[in-house]
């Protein structure tokens, strides 16, 4: 073959090869630079995602009543002005801001038809605040586990130990060590390029399922993360096994079963919530591998943020009986109340009834009457 006709030849191969290559990485900047994901959500019909949508929103409309309740009734009620119910207060504001973070963009996405997008920025704050707010849960649930402890194991130097300082502090030290400590793991998730594809098999923005689309390595990012949670997770579950040990072996002791059945009573809800809320976790956040099927993730993610807020006052309301008794005397006041002022504006209303000449007669007949009526 001739030189020059090979000369050309083999201009025009770089000369593709490099098109190839430009056209490749004009591409790949491309779909990293895209500033939204599209939410795959859960699979079925729209009648199906309909029916999801009813259930979804009745545990979400209980969670936030629920909760509420709780968090109103702390704040009145003179009894239940101690320690416990203080962390109690902020645990039950801590549930309703981690389903109000996931359930909005779920229900959204379950309303409407087709694939539910949402902007980069949204997905860093969703995935942020998700994080921040579960840590700062985990870390006031170990320290209502050392509260229980003090309580049941040395109950004279309760007040001295868990006073109102104290308990400031711990609530102050559980939000900032909260948000502090998920800030690296948030920004390490977004600085890989998602080249793979900007569909998320997903209701929200998932950590694992936003690492499965990365192009780059994340194995030291996962491997890096895991560490992370082992610390958060089994750093504030070890105050809990540690203080339920003890609290146990004390109980055990108390020679009547009345002391230990009442003893037990003001741990039993707090250890229920920590076996419901530190098992989910556990199978979703500690492994070294944070990208598992998307299915799995689905499962587990719901029982987090959707079952688990949502059992929650039934939790420390159906097991504590001082919290039962403040919600009976709210509901007996409140009904007290509305019946004194609906009394009080009938009796308003029959002073102003006109006066006629039969009035005598007529006038204690329709007041009774409507009297009996609200009766």
């Amino acid at each position: 073959m001739c030189p020059s006709v090979q000369r050309r030849q083999l201009l025009l191969g770089n000369h593709y090869h490099f098109t190839r290559s430009r056209k490749k990485e004009y591409m790949m900047r491309n779909i990293s630079s895209a500033t939204e994901f599209c939410l795959l959500g859960f699979p079925g019909s729209q009648e199906l995602h309909h029916i999801l949508f009813a259930i979804f929103f009745f545990f979400y409309s209980v969670t936030l009543m629920g909760n509420t309740v709780i968090i109103v009734i702390v704040c009145v009620d003179k009894r239940l002005q101690s320690p416990m119910y203080f962390f109690l207060g902020h645990l039950s504001a801590l549930e309703i801001m981690i389903t109000s973070i996931i359930m909005p963009m779920l229900l959204w996405g379950l309303l409407l038809p087709g694939m539910h997008t949402v902007s980069l920025a949204a997905c860093v704050t969703q995935l942020f605040l998700y994080l921040a707010v579960g840590t700062t849960e985990f870390v006031l649930v170990g320290a209502m586990a050392v509260d229980r402890y003090v309580a049941v194991c040395n109950p004279l130097r309760y007040n001295i130990i868990m006073n109102s300082h104290t308990c400031i502090w711990v609530v102050i030290v559980s939000w900032v060590f909260g948000f502090l400590s998920e800030i690296w793991p948030v920004y390490a998730t977004f600085q890989f390029t998602f080249c793979k594809s900007n569909l998320l098999d997903h209701f929200f923005c998932e950590r694992g399922q936003l690492l499965k689309l990365s192009c780059g390595d994340t194995l030291f990012t996962e491997f890096v993360l895991f560490l992370m949670a082992v610390v958060i997770i089994i750093g504030s579950l070890t105050p809990t096994i540690v203080s339920y040990t003890y609290i146990i072996s004390t109980i055990l002791k108390i020679p009547t079963a009345s002391g230990r059945r009442k003893a037990f009573s003001t741990c039993a809800s707090h250890f229920t919530f920590v076996v419901i809320g530190y098992g989910s976790c556990l199978f979703l956040y500690v492994k070294p591998k944070q990208t598992q099927a998307a299915e799995y993730n689905k499962i587990v993610s719901l029982f987090i943020s959707v079952v688990t807020p949502f059992l929650n006052p039934f939790i420390f309301t159906l097991r504590n009986d001082k919290v039962k008794e403040a919600l009976r005397d709210g509901m007996k006041r409140c009904s007290r109340s509305e019946f004194i002022s609906a009394s009080t504006n009938l009796l308003k209303d029959y002073s102003l009834w006109p006066r006629h000449r039969n009035s005598a007669l007529e006038e204690p007949k329709s007041h009774s009457g409507m009297l009996s009526r609200i009766c």
